[in-house]
């Protein structure tokens, strides 16, 4: 099972894995627009070597991480920095409340698309995803946990099944914490609610704050 990015595959026609000096036929085993990711499935004649997924929730602001992708068709390259930010919104999704990216300046460009986001200790921490175009060096990649939660899903039934709420969110900042009552930041802002949702079925409202 190799895993990257749903905006890497999603429209092609042939997907390849590229291992050394061999190509191997991939299959599209699930694909998950949501948090963009896809995980394929190749055929091969004896064990690969792989990088063990960590625990993207320990990861803090300044430590230091590594991508390794191929950014501008310059394969195997490796690139350093530290975590930026984490929990970043950046609105890439159709839905931003899936967005929940580490933000980086190990550089991240095109074509370091779904390669790995690695710790210190050569475990995967993140999924390398996308890239400011107007800024020096800042990228983001989704969280390993947001991988973690889905690959059952994506591994045996090609999708994620999720329930549904029918709201939008975001996360309540401390310095507007006030505006709602509340003495310190925490919890999920509702910004909007669909019509004829469960949410509105329930009594959600814009403006309310899910603690």
């Amino acid at each position: 099972l190799v895993i990257t990015n749903h905006h890497v595959v999603a429209d092609a026609t042939e997907v390849k894995v590229h291992l050394g000096d061999r190509d191997f036929k991939a299959e599209i085993r699930g694909l998950d627009e949501e948090t963009d990711l896809a995980v394929l499935k190749i055929e091969v004649d004896e064990p690969l070597a792989f990088l063990p997924l960590g625990d993207s929730d320990v990861l803090r602001v300044g430590d230091w991480v590594m991508v390794i992708g191929n950014p501008l068709a310059l394969g195997q390259t490796v690139t350093v920095g530290v975590v930026g930010a984490k929990g970043r919104t950046i609105g890439v999704n159709r839905d931003a409340s899936f967005e929940n990216f580490i933000q980086t300046d190990a550089a991240i460009n095109r074509g370091n698309s779904g390669g790995p986001l690695v710790n210190l200790a050569g475990q995967v921490v993140g999924i390398a995803t996308a890239m400011n175009w107007g800024a020096e060096n800042i990228g983001f990649a989704v969280p390993v946990n947001t991988l973690a939660a889905i690959l059952p899903q994506l591994r045996d039934q090609g999708r994620v099944s999720r329930g549904y709420l029918g709201i939008n969110i975001q996360n309540l900042e401390a310095d507007r914490a006030p505006a709602f009552g509340l003495e310190e930041g925490g919890g999920a802002l509702v910004v909007s609610v669909d019509a004829d949702t469960p949410a509105g079925k329930a009594g959600l409202r814009h403006g309310d704050v899910v603690l």
